[in-house]
């Protein structure tokens, strides 16, 4: 969910302005998903890199975060939606660790779709822990750490705002085969039907993972 800051700037309005718009945005694209065949939709909220912003910023951020985990926990039991977050939390406010368990508590039964922030979040961190865990265990195999790594599967389609063409340290593991879909729309610019368009690219994909297509000769009888 890439530029909400310069989409504020591009205004004259502060970073936190943009922030703010881009958590309208997140709720209309959630709110969508489901009728657009989505079932898992992982949303990156906070990355270990942006520790290095201002701290006002982060500081606004964290309220921010706060704010909208606490007051959507009802919209998501009433639209059948079960809310978790990935990524570490022993840096994050106690507010905030409280206000995630209490709102993955609350949703844990929702099945009509799956909304995972990504809060704190290394995709490189998330592989290192889960290889620590794997190799300890009495026989790995490459299976048993994909599901310590990848708990939620591999990534069909990954979408990026805001004009930027790299992962950033995003679902490294998940994103092997994902295919891959930039758009120079600003986060809290895009809408449901840019996220229409982005499955409807995705629908005309050919995946082969690896393998190659099946080719059909003609030929007399």
């Amino acid at each position: 969910m890439d530029g909400n800051g310069r989409w504020a700037t591009r205004r004259g309005l502060p970073r936190v302005a943009g922030h703010r718009a881009g958590a309208t945005a997140v709720r209309r694209i959630v709110e969508a998903a489901p009728d657009l065949g989505i079932r898992v939709l992982t949303l990156f909220a906070f990355s270990a890199d942006n520790w290095k912003r201002p701290p006002a910023e982060v500081d606004a951020l964290m309220r921010l975060l706060r704010v909208k985990l606490e007051s959507q926990a009802r919209r998501c039991i009433e639209s059948g939606m079960r809310l978790s977050v990935i990524g570490r939390r022993d840096r994050l406010p106690r507010a905030i660790v409280h206000a995630i368990e209490r709102v993955e508590r609350a949703t844990e039964d929702g099945d009509r779709l799956h909304v995972r922030v990504a809060l704190d979040y290394s995709g490189r961190e998330a592989i290192a822990a889960a290889a620590l865990r794997w190799a300890a265990t009495t026989s790995p195999a490459l299976d048993g750490l994909a599901r310590t790594i990848a708990d939620a599967g591999d990534v069909d389609l990954l979408v990026r705002t805001g004009g930027e063409q790299r992962l950033s340290d995003f679902l490294l593991w998940e994103c092997a085969y994902a295919e891959l879909y930039f758009t120079a729309r600003m986060w809290p610019d895009f809408t449901t039907h840019d996220l229409a368009a982005a499955v409807a690219a995705f629908g005309r994909r050919e995946r082969r993972f690896g393998t190659v297509p099946d080719v059909h000769v003609g030929g007399a009888r």
